[in-house]
C-alpha cells in the first residue's frame, strides 16, 4: 500500500510540475522566432533585435530625463520584459512560405492573444496586430507583416500602453508600425 501511495503521490507531483510549466508557457506573451533563422540565408537584408528586460533597463538609463522625447521613451519602456524583432527582406517574391507565417499565427491563437487589426491586400500582403491580455491589462503585443518580398514580426513583452506605443516607433529596434494616428506627412507623401 505504501508503494502505491508513493507512486500516486509522485505522479501527482509530476503532473503539477507539468501543468505549472504548461500554464506558465501558455501565458508567456513572447513569441518563439528562432525557427525562422534559416530565412537569413535567403534574405538580402535581415534585422534581428533581441532586447531582454536587462538590456531595456540599461538602454533606459541612456535616455536623458531632460530631453522631453527621451524622457517619454524612458517612461514607456519601464516595466517591459522584452522587445523582439525579426525582419527579412528578399530580392524575389515567395522566399518564405505560408508555413512560416502560419507558425507565427499558431502561437497567436493561444487564449491570451486577441487580434486587433487584420489588413489583407492581394498586392501588398497582410498586416496583423495582436495583443496578449491578462484580464483587462495588455501584457504583450505582436505585429505580423507578410509582404511579397518582406516578412516582419515585432513582439513586445510586458505592459503595453497602446496609446503611447507609437512613441516607440523608430526606437529600440521597433520599426515604424504606422500606428500613430496623427503623424504628419512629409512632402514626399503629400
Amino acid at each position: 500500500m505504501k508503494l502505491l501511495f508513493h507512486a500516486i503521490s509522485g505522479f501527482i507531483c509530476a503532473l503539477l510540475v507539468i501543468m505549472t510549466t504548461i500554464t506558465t508557457y501558455a501565458q508567456d506573451p513572447r513569441i518563439r522566432l528562432a525557427h525562422l533563422d534559416y530565412l537569413a540565408k535567403k534574405a538580402s537584408e535581415t534585422v534581428d533585435v533581441n532586447i531582454d528586460e536587462r538590456l531595456i533597463q540599461l538602454a533606459a538609463k541612456l535616455f536623458s530625463d531632460k530631453d522631453e522625447d527621451e524622457a517619454q521613451i524612458k517612461k514607456l519602456v519601464n516595466g517591459l520584459k522584452g522587445i523582439y524583432v525579426k525582419s527579412f527582406e528578399f530580392d524575389n517574391e515567395n522566399e518564405y512560405s505560408s508555413a512560416d507565417v502560419d507558425s507565427i499565427r499558431s502561437q497567436l491563437r493561444e487564449p491570451a492573444w486577441s487580434r486587433l487589426v487584420n489588413v489583407t491586400s492581394k498586392r501588398e500582403g497582410i498586416v496583423e496586430v495582436y495583443v496578449a491580455l491578462n484580464g483587462a491589462d495588455v501584457v504583450g503585443l505582436a505585429v505580423l507583416s507578410a509582404e511579397p518580398k518582406e516578412l516582419t514580426i515585432v513582439n513586445i513583452v510586458g505592459p503595453v500602453d497602446l496609446q503611447k506605443l507609437a512613441k516607440l516607433e523608430g526606437n529600440l529596434g521597433i520599426p515604424d508600425l504606422g500606428i500613430q494616428p496623427n503623424k504628419p506627412k512629409t512632402k514626399n507623401e503629400q
